[in-house]
């Protein structure tokens, strides 16, 4: 299992906006791609600003191809995401997961 994080930066007046749109994009985007185990989005208030974060769990690299495209480390970004976003870094982070709990047996450990 691979887990793929990605993080933004939105105003905390939108915070609640964009993880709704989030959820109507991204996270849609995930559940209908094959080999997706799992979306999870994050939120962190911080005065007022709000960090968002999405972690997602996949079978494997072909998996995550298939949603982000051949270079899996550059973030996918959506059409309304410039209106929100106060930052917007340009590659998510992945981690192979050797041990879960989620009940998916991890054995891809390295990048193919």
């Amino acid at each position: 299992m691979i887990a793929r994080i990605w993080h933004g930066t939105v105003r905390l007046k939108d915070a609640d906006r964009y993880v709704a749109y989030v959820g109507e994009t991204g996270v849609r985007d995930y559940q209908s791609t094959p080999g997706n185990l799992g979306a999870y989005i994050l939120r962190n208030d911080l005065g007022d600003r709000t960090e968002i974060m999405t972690l997602t769990f996949w079978e494997s690299w072909e998996a995550i191809r298939a949603f982000a495209g051949d270079d899996p480390a550059i973030a996918r970004y959506y059409s309304e995401d410039d209106a929100f976003l106060l930052e917007r870094p340009e590659r998510d982070e992945h981690y192979a997961v050797p041990f879960s709990t989620i009940g998916w047996p991890s054995n891809t450990n390295s990048r193919d």
